[in-house]
């Protein structure tokens, strides 16, 4: 009686939903169109809150795309500020990456080409530009990626979106006086699913798949259902797990996704909620009671004390069990994707990085460091070469735990805090949660394809405001060869010297139409109309800087140094 007394109480907490779940649209390939694009959304009607969005005012489309198939997306800026969009989660070469260094100015088109090289899961696309990550994404810019393959096919999932299948991007968002997204903010204590507040869905009563995203810039989610019913986690950030993993709670650090399937089969007429547990969080991560460890440190986060989500639960989704659809999917696979770990004792090198603070101690408003260095544009971090093997160990020495991301692979987690990691983290992953107070973790990953001496990929804590204070680095893959002083030719352009001091000189397969040259906050420094092959740079800064070449049908970016 006690048991059933607590879950009515859970489920009348919860049950406040009032508008339906938004369903992004899709698109697929060949050939993909995304138009940055600036915005108003009705959050709070009767005022209009200044968002952006991807082909719509807020949020983006789901891509949907399939493995070994070639794709070109055409991205056009019609945004005021100038932003970037990376693929996060997917393996695609440095140039079609989208970090930093890819920026795309207002009014004008980047367009990656890539063949689709990731197995069947979920990832997502976001803006990346250094500094302004935060102000992109919660302003309203992302949505997620579907990648399908045969081994999926073959497995009976739920695999009809919108109907069976349901994407989830949960965020919090924080409002001032007049309804305008608060940026770098503690006060994030509205509810979003899709970009809907108090959502409400009709799940069919079969098994339905969830494919949830946690696009907050910085809260955890402890995710569960109001009546602790079981779920069947069966992927990761990496795509399917080998066998489903039975769960009540699964924690979400920001840039994670999860892939879950619950059967609601015996629950036809039945409410429930889909809740963040945030109640059950460990101190020390942000969302908790308390974010940080040591006195102090709850304080030093102005508005975080008094935001109601913080250390307690709260309703993410109401569900109403509804009729079957046509053809059900009414059991869950036992067995799923075939993949074989990486093994310790494979490695060809252990890199060693340790989080710290540049702040007072104790304090959590940053910035953050990685190897004592905040991110420079000019400096790559890491050199790795072609095919290497490594074990990555983190030590987190700052009192919140950071959930640290990489780009270009997935890894597999060796251990935690010396531990090895819990079945539900045994899959790939390109985020994880690294403990505060001197946590470790270490993981595994092969650096396979994509040499490329110019352009890197980065790596950085995925909390938002944490990333844009400079908890980033840099790193590219070189050849055996080593890095040339004369750039490797890209898409049939090449400049040298480089680094270049006066004069830059360009190589082309085409004739040149316009050159376009960025500094490293994707400011435009020159431009030119003019049919060169020889650029004067004497009077730029000392630093690191972006050329867009551009001619018939070809656009072409490649990253210089200027002494």
């Amino acid at each position: 009686m006690k048991k059933l007394l607590l879950l009515f109480l859970i489920a009348s907490t919860f049950a406040s939903a009032q508008n339906p779940l938004a369903i992004p649209p899709t698109l697929t390939g060949p050939n993909i169109n995304l138009t940055l694009q600036d915005g108003t959304t009705q959050f709070f009607p009767p005022a209009f809150t200044n968002t952006m969005g991807a082909n719509g005012s807020l949020l983006g489309p789901t891509l949907i795309l399939q493995k070994d198939s070639f794709i070109s997306i055409t991205v056009d800026n019609q945004l005021t500020d100038t932003t970037t969009i990376h693929w996060h989660g997917m393996h695609v070469a440095p140039i079609n990456d989208g970090g930093p260094h890819s920026v795309i100015a207002p009014g004008t088109t980047w367009n990656p080409q890539f063949t689709v090289m990731d197995k069947a899961g979920a990832n997502w696309y976001h803006p990346h530009l250094h500094m302004q990550t935060d102000k992109h994404v919660s302003k309203g810019i992302a949505g997620m990626i579907l990648v399908r393959d045969a081994e999926e096919a073959s497995l009976n999932l739920p695999l009809t979106y919108g109907v069976d299948e349901f994407p989830l991007v949960l965020q919090t968002k924080g409002f001032d006086a007049a309804k305008q997204i608060l940026v770098h903010t503690e006060s994030d204590s509205t509810v979003m699913v899709n970009g809907t507040i108090d959502p409400v869905v009709d799940f069919p009563a079969q098994v339905v798949r969830l494919r949830v995203l946690n696009g907050s810039s910085q809260r955890l989610y402890e995710v569960g259902f109001s009546d602790n019913r079981t779920f069947s986690l069966i992927g990761t950030d990496g795509g399917l797990l080998t066998a489903p993993v039975n769960l009540t709670r699964y924690r979400m650090s920001p840039g994670q996704r999860a892939d879950i399937l619950v059967d609601l089969s015996s629950d036809l007429g039945q409410n429930i909620q889909l809740v963040s547990y945030a109640s059950e969080l460990p101190n020390a991560v942000y969302g908790a009671t308390q974010p940080g460890m040591g006195a102090g440190a709850t304080a030093s986060l102005v508005g975080y004390t008094s935001n109601p989500l913080n250390g307690n639960d709260f309703q993410l989704l109401d569900i109403n069990v509804v009729a079957q659809t046509a053809n059900p999917i009414l059991t869950i696979p036992s067995t799923l994707a075939s993949y074989s770990p990486l093994l310790e004792g494979t490695e060809n090198i252990t890199r060693n990085l340790t989080f710290t603070s540049a702040g007072p101690m104790g304090d959590l408003t940053g910035p953050f460091l990685i190897n004592n260095a905040t991110f420079d544009m000019a400096v790559i971090n890491y050199t790795i070469p072609l095919n290497n093997i490594e074990i990555w160990s983190f030590t987190n020495s700052t009192p919140i735990a950071h959930p640290f991301h990489i780009h270009d692979v997935q890894f597999f987690i060796l251990d935690i805090n010396g531990n090895p990691p819990p079945p539900e983290l045994q899959g790939l992953n390109d985020v994880v949660l690294v403990p505060a107070g001197n946590g470790t973790v270490r993981f595994i990953a092969q650096f396979n394809d994509f040499a490329d001496d110019s352009i890197p990929f980065m790596y950085h804590c995925h909390m938002l405001t944490h990333e844009d204070m400079g908890m980033m680095g840099q790193f590219i893959i070189a050849t055996p060869t080593g890095i040339d002083n004369k750039n490797p030719n890209i898409g049939g352009l090449s400049i040298y010297p480089n680094p270049a001091n006066e004069l830059l000189n360009i190589e082309t397969d085409f004739q040149i139409e316009k050159i376009i040259l960025y500094d490293a906050t994707g400011k435009v420094v020159l431009s030119s109309n003019q049919k060169v092959n020889t650029l004067n740079i004497s009077a730029l800064n000392k630093g690191l800087y972006l050329i867009n070449i551009q001619g018939f049908e070809t656009n072409v970016t490649q990253r210089f140094l200027k002494q």
